[in-house]
């Protein structure tokens, strides 16, 4: 009889990560290492665990590349929304937003509005927890905490550059960096790669702005910065063989060029590029095919090596009355923004010179925006008036005589946040989506887990990607085999990252999630909400379809199982780690 294990996960179909064919198989686990992969019976030690996947998949933990748990991971270790749907690996870090150099307060001025995170728990984690001043301070503090999955994390550049010049410079227009600066900040940008973070994470998109008092509605300082300043960095980048992540402006097509010549690798190293998003929107329908065309064609001629992050499920959006980033597209509705008070929120609102100019704004076709501008493909969910719920604004517009804008702003002018409403912004048809799904420039990622708390639930999106490539195989229509599916939610993404995760084999971290392929049903698409008790019992947006997956383990640790996570999860015990870029994976 073979030796006995300390778990066992057995009977299972199991997919190694890398595309290979998929088997049954019997795992044997040993000090959090995949030991065995075996056709015959394994046993688990006296003590030890079975855990019985008999008509389940056996799948290498997931991997997040796009969160914002910057703040929660010091708050609950444990990221319980993102694992309890088998991601067992998150990157934080985008957005040019990271908490490694800037100061607590700055860092809740940078985060809260862009990432929709109350304020007061951001600068309350950072104040309680921060104790590094460094990157490699940054990293000894997250080993320490009890983490429950794996994190790896980029440097943000407004993080870096609010730390090297000071918030209020750094969102000067006027202002510039000094040479000696610019020098500090790559020097910044090498520390944070010797201390094994991913690399630099820039914006260039404008519509993200800061909160607080000081200098709120500046847009992020990454988005000040010149491309000469942008140029220095990826220097050091590509010295370093560090990433890129970064969003262009959607309104200025010449910054994607430019970004596709940054990571251009002929007669130098490819600067790998990661950037926001392939994305089907409905204000711009042919954005994700002319991206992914132009990205393969300068990929082929540049060498570049570069890919869009891509939300692999509709892109639902929901909204308390105006709190929704997509008008932070808009002068007038940014405007509204900057205010603090529901009063003087309500008195904008009800001013006619603003909704004119929101009027004109809405009606206006350029530059593209994010929103589609349509309300009436807007439906109100609920409302303190009785009978609008499930109608939407230009159905009630239609009714009472009114511009369907003078109906939404007298809502949400009466009612406030207690107006919910929403939309689907964009990935609304599944033949573009499929194509997506298959291209070679996309990868999958741009989840936003842990942000937009109230806006968007995207954490089983890998869930919903599987259910879909299922389907299309029953259906006779298939898109990518299940294998192929599996590789590119796992073994793909963390070879690109250069990190240790993704792959279930002989030798591997027991980093793994058992899927009921029958719990891939229409509940993983179902709105769920859940408060947060990190975040002062704030009601979150979640994704609730535990009948999908039956256990989660990581490092060999079984921590969530029918519907629960084990005892000391995220609290007493860590069972992730954080994970350096370039570390050996066997």
């Amino acid at each position: 009889m073979p030796k006995p294990f300390d778990v066992v996960v057995r009977g299972g179909r199991w997919f190694d990560g890398t595309g290979a064919a998929s088997a049954v198989r019997d795992l044997g686990i040993e000090d959090g290492v995949v030991t065995a992969v075996s056709a015959r019976p394994l046993h688990a030690r006296e003590g030890g665990r079975t855990i019985d996947a008999r008509g389940r998949w056996v799948l290498p933990g997931l991997l997040d590349i796009h969160t914002h748990y910057d703040a929660e991971v010091l708050l609950d270790p444990g990221l319980r929304e993102s694992v309890r749907h088998g991601v067992t690996t998150v990157v934080m870090g985008n957005c040019s937003l990271s908490t490694v150099y800037a100061t607590e307060l700055d860092c809740a001025d940078l985060f809260s509005r862009v990432e929709a995170v109350p304020y007061d728990c951001i600068l309350d984690a950072l104040t309680a927890h921060r104790s590094w001043e460094s990157a490699e301070g940054y990293v000894d503090a997250l080993e320490k905490r009890p983490l429950g999955p794996n994190v790896a994390a980029f440097l943000g550049h407004s993080d870096l550059r609010a730390h090297v010049m000071g918030l209020g410079r750094s969102v000067d227009p006027k202002e510039r960096p000094t040479e000696r600066e610019l020098r500090r900040m790559e020097e910044l940008v090498a520390a944070a790669r010797a201390a094994g973070l991913l690399g630099l994470s820039t914006m260039t998109s404008p519509f993200s702005r800061l909160a607080g008092d000081r200098y709120r509605s500046a847009r992020l300082p990454s988005t000040y910065a010149s491309w000469g300043e942008y140029r220095r960095l990826h220097r050091t980048l590509r010295r370093t063989g560090g990433i890129l992540q970064s969003a262009p402006n959607p309104a200025m097509p010449l910054n994607t060029l430019l970004f596709l010549a940054a990571a251009a690798g002929r007669a130098r190293p490819a600067l790998r590029t990661t950037l926001l998003t392939a994305i089907d929107p409905k204000a711009a329908p042919g954005l994700a095919t002319a991206l992914t065309r132009t990205t393969a064609v300068t990929s082929r001629l540049l060498g570049t090596d570069l890919r869009w992050q891509h939300l692999p499920v509709p892109f639902e959006l929901y909204s308390d009355g105006i709190d929704l980033v997509v008008f932070e597209e808009f002068g007038a509705t940014a405007a509204a923004l900057h205010l603090r008070t529901e009063a003087e929120r309500r008195a904008l609102l009800l001013d006619d010179g603003f909704r004119e100019r929101f009027r004109r704004e809405y009606r206006r076709p350029l530059p593209p925006r994010a929103w589609h501008r349509d309300l009436y493909d807007a439906e109100i969910v609920s409302c303190p008036e009785p009978g609008l719920a499930g109608r939407s604004f230009g159905a009630v517009a239609d009714e009472r005589g009114q511009h369907v804008v003078d109906t939404f702003l007298d809502l949400v002018a009466a009612h406030g946040t207690g107006v919910r409403w929403r939309t689907t912004l964009a990935n609304h048809r599944p033949a573009v989506l499929d194509r997506l799904a298959a291209s070679p420039v996309v990868q999958f990622g741009f989840a936003d887990s842990g942000a937009h708390l109230r806006n968007m639930a995207f954490y089983n999106a890998p869930l919903r990607l599987l259910k879909r490539v299922r389907d299309a195989e029953r259906a006779g229509r298939p898109i990518l085999s299940a294998e192929a599916a599996v590789h590119r939610l796992t073994g793909e993404l963390g070879a690109w990252f250069g990190l240790p995760a993704g792959t279930l084999r002989e030798g591997d971290r027991a980093d793994l999630v058992v899927v009921d392929p029958a719990g891939l049903d229409d509940e993983l698409a179902a709105y769920h909400e859940a408060p947060v008790a990190a975040y002062g019992g704030l009601s979150r947006m979640v994704n609730r379809n535990d009948a999908a997956v039956d256990a989660v383990c990581v490092a060999g640790e079984v921590v969530f199982e029918a519907g629960r996570f084990a005892d000391g999860y995220g609290t007493t015990r860590a069972t992730g780690r954080f994970l350096r870029h370039g570390e050996v994976t066997r």
